[in-house]
């Protein structure tokens, strides 16, 4: 018969071990399954946000570059801006840190793109003026801007960043300063470069977007960032580690076309690039001899190009190196400030590679294939790779001749 105390017995301290152990492995087995579930419920958020600013990288580049070189579109100038100046750039361009003035003309993660908007801002040059000895231009009443004096040049305005260029390819961009209506002046920031002249040159609002990569190690930031070519810079995305354009073009180089007088009035005069003067002619705004410009030379009295091809009968696009891309002949001459190389013009096709990265440190692992900037975390389950895109975009008005 068993006593009273024996019934009251509990579990031995071997009993007990093997409970704790077992509750213990429950535990560590439902902690292993809850922490993936809370790195993804963390991570999702996060790549939203990398998909997200790929998307808006993506758009906003793409939308730009389609653009580039849309012209002037009322009057006798209509046409690409590839007629007077390379509407790509692979440098920035501008009244802040202008590349060409410090002797950079290529980066490879910066692109300035130019093109004329929808605008009422366009007219002809009535008098002849610049080459650096006026900041005011006498410019035409505008068509279709009513009768009263002080809408005749409608639509100008103060802060407005303009271009003005001419068929012999000079160039300046400028921004206005103050429009004189009843003068039909128009008071602008810079000397010019050029010499313009009445019945030739034409002054239009002009689109000025340089896109590229900030990159400051102290503090973290990488970002896609835009300037307007006057002051602002502005931030587009964050996170961006990766900014990189590459360039293909043309691969024959532009020539006169066959039976086309120098002397007519209406273009183009070239298979693409600014016309060339006359021969015998020589334009008092470059250093090149006469019947000569940047891309056409004269040999044995025929202009001939002056740039090589570079591939033999070749149709396709070729990729543009950067030696290709600096070491000239320059448009409109070495000497201007305003240069830049003339195998710029054969651009048909930017491509551009885009790579963003997760914000948190704490979701990026070591530098490498999946991190180009490393981060803090120590376990694969918590990684969110860089994400990266490569795309090519065909600027609608730079391809007209092809």
């Amino acid at each position: 018969m068993r006593t009273p105390r024996a019934l009251q017995a509990g579990f031995t301290i071997v009993e007990m071990m093997i409970s704790t152990m077992i509750m213990m492995a429950v535990t560590g087995a439902v902690f292993t399954l809850m922490n993936p579930a809370q790195g993804t419920y963390q991570a999702q958020p996060e790549v939203s946000d990398m998909q997200q600013g790929m998307r808006v990288g993506v758009d906003v580049l793409t939308k730009d570059i389609l653009m580039a070189g849309a012209g002037v579109y009322m009057g006798k100038s209509t046409g690409s801006l590839s007629n007077y100046l390379s509407p790509v750039m692979p440098y920035r361009v501008g009244d802040v840190n202008d590349d060409p003035t410090a002797g950079v003309f290529y980066r490879s993660d910066t692109i300035t793109l130019m093109a004329v908007p929808p605008t009422a801002a366009q007219t002809g040059v009535n008098k002849a003026m610049g080459n650096g000895n006026s900041q005011e231009l006498d410019v035409d009443a505008q068509l279709n801007c009513g009768t009263d004096k002080h809408t005749d040049l409608c639509g100008f305005k103060a802060g407005m960043r303009v271009i003005i260029m001419d068929v012999d390819y000079s160039y300046d961009f400028t921004t206005i300063t103050n429009v004189q209506n009843e003068a039909l002046h128009l008071q602008h920031s810079d000397k010019l470069n050029g010499a313009y002249d009445s019945g030739n040159a034409v002054i239009t609002e002009v689109a000025e977007h340089t896109y590229y990569l900030k990159t400051d190690l102290a503090t973290g930031t990488y970002q896609l960032m835009h300037y307007d070519g006057i002051t602002t810079d502005t931030p587009v995305v964050d996170n961006v580690v990766k900014l990189a354009f590459s360039y293909y073009g043309e691969p024959q180089p532009p020539a006169v076309i066959a039976g086309k007088a120098m002397t007519d009035t209406i273009g183009p005069w070239t298979t693409y690039g600014p016309k060339p003067p006359a021969l015998g002619v020589d334009n008092a705004n470059d250093s090149w001899p006469a019947g000569e410009n940047c891309i056409i030379q004269v040999v044995n009295g025929l202009q001939v190009p002056r740039l090589p091809a570079l591939a033999a009968g070749s149709v396709g696009e070729a990729m543009l190196t950067e030696a290709q891309l600096t070491d000239g002949p320059w448009c409109p001459d070495a000497t201007k400030n305003n240069r830049f190389d003339a195998d710029l013009l054969r651009i048909r096709k930017v491509r551009v590679d885009l790579r963003v990265q997760a914000a948190l440190a704490a979701l990026r692992g070591p530098a490498g294939i999946l991190f180009m900037r490393a981060g803090t975390s120590s376990s694969s389950q918590r990684y969110i790779p860089d994400q990266e895109i490569r795309f090519d975009v065909t600027p609608r008005n730079m391809n007209l001749s092809r």
